[in-house]
């Protein structure tokens, strides 16, 4: 599930770069487009014709053992693509150049072009390809005249049609020739062959009824050996089963004689009728002892007496059924050694036949062997000749080309489709390689990740100043969010003396204050605003108030507090101006007095806010930090780098305030999809039903610049 939603925060964040950067795409795209465009207008444009022709395999040349027509059964699968490397070659494109004069045709006035020149262009303007699942091939040629293009792709057919045509002819007598050759050969190996067979036959008085055909009996197992073979393997199994009958009997006693016997398949009288009467005298014995008779019993000493006879007459019944056994045995062992004599006669005997018969069976294979051949390439031979007589074309023309009315470079179509698609992709790639140099912060997360503290509240971009709104806005609700954030997250209850800094100018910290303190006062807070801000004071511009007598005064020493802390047309809200700085006072605000003043106003007012200049570029912004109880970094989305947001946190900490978290401030959720959000505060305060008009005046944007001013 945590895989599921990571791929879906990056789709996301790629999501949002596209929408942020979509007029860098848009841009990019119709640069390409234009100049797509441009380009394919000056192209020269080229007329395109085209020959469609059947090519066959030639098999003229090449003489196969069952003739050429089974050569014609097989497909080289790189014929098409030999055939369009021939087409190219000079021995094709050469004549061409003739016959249609292409030097002068190519050559501009007054120049004429060697010949290897124009042979590379009409290369260069052909296109070859192959139709799909059949024999045919097309030959097209681009030229910027439309009719040169249909003469010269004509030409081109014609041209290979003939060479393939010449070459067709040529291969056919070259192949009728080698064929006719080899007949001839043939021809003598075969009487060679035959007469080298007869003088062997002749020699050693073999007589061969059919010496003109194969004899498979020839040297093969006579049918006595067969008989013996057969025997042999018979009486070796008649051994191996006597063998384990004496086995089996030697492990018997007299009492298992009986059954064992069975299952040989013995049949013995003795033992058949002494064996029962030993095995009742046994049990009429167990029964007397069981009764209680002793062994000194006479009944149970005739019992035992009984059982003794029959006991040995077993034994020696068993004895001499081993000794017959063991003489059976003997006697098929010398049977089986017999027949192994005699098989051992029987192959001699055939070895000395083969090797009288090997030389004249070989020399008879050869002489049927060349015999066959001979036999197959002379019926090839009249094929062949057969063949010659009919005509196969190996490339025939089908369509000839013909003047395009057309032209058929550059297709406009697909030229700008490639651009559209190579617009948007530069577009993309440009967009996300300017993200990827923007190292400055961009969502919630990179504020968290990178500077560890909480992000208070996001305020969007373009929020107008609220104490000069007539009436509740959607802007609001963002400051309200930043007072709750606040109050929950100051270090300790009585924390009311807050500062808010940034890292260099034009971040709107000065807005955020004034609308922050405006909110609080709204919500019943005894609020002070104090203008810290010597160098380059703005708040007096929200208050429409004088600057000339303030802060610096009470500094000074030429004022008192109460002297300098002026009301406001807001109820609850006070203001205190930053007044004029004298040139030689500069770093006032590291002083008694204003560590006293920060005391005072602290037990005089529920919440006082500090405008500070920048941290990172003024001293005074370390000083406010140090003194106050609370500290709030304001971030401008998508402006200064990450390391300089880091280093305005660092000089925070090392003169030991509190920072307690983040505002990100101009924010465009309009285009960023993470901060979409708040634009609820739209719907929930939009158009309203018609109330009564109140008369007040327009509400004004905040401007982070006002004349050679810039806001903090």
């Amino acid at each position: 599930m945590n895989d599921s939603n990571e791929v879906k925060l990056h789709f996301l964040d790629y999501w949002r770069i596209i929408r942020l950067r979509i007029g860098l795409i848009l841009l990019t795209f119709f640069l390409v487009m234009v100049t797509a465009g441009v380009t394919v207008y000056f192209l020269p444009k080229e007329f395109f014709s085209k020959v469609t022709m059947e090519v066959k395999q030639d098999y003229s040349g090449k003489v196969g053992t069952f003739g050429p027509a089974a050569l014609r059964d097989t497909y080289d699968p790189q014929f098409v693509a030999t055939q369009f490397q021939i087409i190219q070659k000079t021995e094709i494109l050469y004549p061409v150049i003739e016959r249609l004069d292409l030097v002068k045709e190519f050559s501009p006035p007054g120049v004429r072009l060697p010949m290897q020149q124009v042979y590379l262009r009409l290369k260069g303007s052909l296109k070859l390809q192959e139709v799909r699942n059949t024999g045919l091939i097309e030959i097209g040629v681009y030229d910027t005249d439309a009719q040169r293009a249909a003469n010269v792709a004509n030409a081109i057919a014609v041209v290979y049609q003939d060479r393939r045509q010449s070459d067709l002819e040529k291969n056919t007598n070259n192949g009728l020739e080698q064929l006719k050759d080899e007949v001839e050969r043939k021809r003598k190996d075969v009487e060679e062959t035959s007469a080298n067979a007869m003088q062997i036959r002749a020699r050693d008085g073999i007589v061969d009824p059919d010496p003109d055909k194969d004899n498979s009996n020839v040297g093969t197992t006579t049918p006595t050996r067969v008989m013996v073979q057969n025997q042999k393997s018979e009486q070796e199994i008649r051994v191996v089963e006597l063998e384990r009958q004496l086995e089996l009997i030697n492990s018997l006693s007299p009492e298992q004689l009986q059954d064992a016997l069975k299952t040989l398949g013995i049949d013995d009288p003795t033992v058949s009728r002494n064996l029962p009467l030993l095995q009742d005298a046994t049990a009429e014995r167990a029964r007397l002892t069981s009764l209680g008779l002793g062994v000194n019993h006479p009944r149970i000493r005739a019992l035992d007496a009984q059982m003794a006879t029959y006991s040995k007459i077993l034994s020696d019944q068993l004895n001499t059924i081993k000794t017959t056994q063991a003489n059976k045995l003997r006697l098929e062992k010398d049977k089986l050694a017999a027949l192994q004599a005699t098989e051992q006669n029987s192959r001699a005997e055939e070895a000395a036949e083969k090797s009288k018969m090997a030389e004249y069976i070989e020399a008879k294979n050869k002489a049927i062997q060349a015999r066959k051949i001979l036999d197959s390439l002379e019926l090839s031979y009249q094929q062949q000749k057969m063949l010659e007589s009919v005509k196969h074309p190996t490339a025939r023309i089908w369509e000839r080309a013909e003047k395009s009315d057309y032209h058929a470079k550059p297709n406009v179509p697909t030229y700008m489709f490639l651009a559209g698609i190579f617009g948007i992709v530069l577009g993309v790639a440009l967009a996300f390689f300017i993200d990827y140099l923007d190292t400055s912060v961009k969502t919630l997360d990179d504020v968290e990740r990178y500077l560890q503290i909480p992000v208070l509240a996001v305020i969007p971009n373009n929020v107008s100043v609220l104490m000069k709104n007539a009436s509740d806005s959607s802007d609001a609700e963002a400051y309200r969010i930043l007072r709750a954030a606040v109050e929950f997250n100051k270090p300790y209850r009585d924390a009311n003396t807050f500062t808010l800094i940034s890292g260099g100018p034009g971040e709107g910290k000065s807005t955020t204050l004034n609308n922050l303190a405006f909110t609080c006062a709204k919500g019943g807070y005894n609020v002070l605003v104090v203008d810290a801000d010597l160098r380059r004071a703005s708040q007096h511009h929200f208050f429409d108030v004088d600057n000339s007598f303030g802060l610096t005064d009470y500094l000074l020493g030429r004022a008192e507090i109460d002297d300098i802390i002026k009301t406001t047309k807001i109820d609850n809200l006070s203001f205190i101006p930053s007044g004029l700085l004298p040139g030689d006072s500069v770093g006032i605000l590291n002083s008694q007095r204003m560590t006293d003043l920060i005391a005072k106003v602290k037990s005089q007012y529920d919440l006082v806010f500090f405008d500070s200049p920048p941290i990172l570029g003024v001293s005074d912004g370390s000083v406010l930090a140090s003194e106050v109880d609370v500290t709030i970094m304001v971030v401008q989305h998508r402006r200064f780098p990450r390391v300089m947001l880091q280093r305005v946190k660092q000089a925070v900490l090392n003169v030991g305030g509190r920072l307690i978290g983040v505002v990100l401030n101009n924010v465009d959720a309009k285009h960023d999809d993470g901060y979409a959000y708040y634009y609820n505060y739209n719907e929930y305060y939009g158009p309203r039903r018609s109330t009564p008009k109140i008369e007040a005046p327009a509400p004004q944007l905040a401007r982070p610049r006002d004349i050679n001013r810039e806001d903090y």
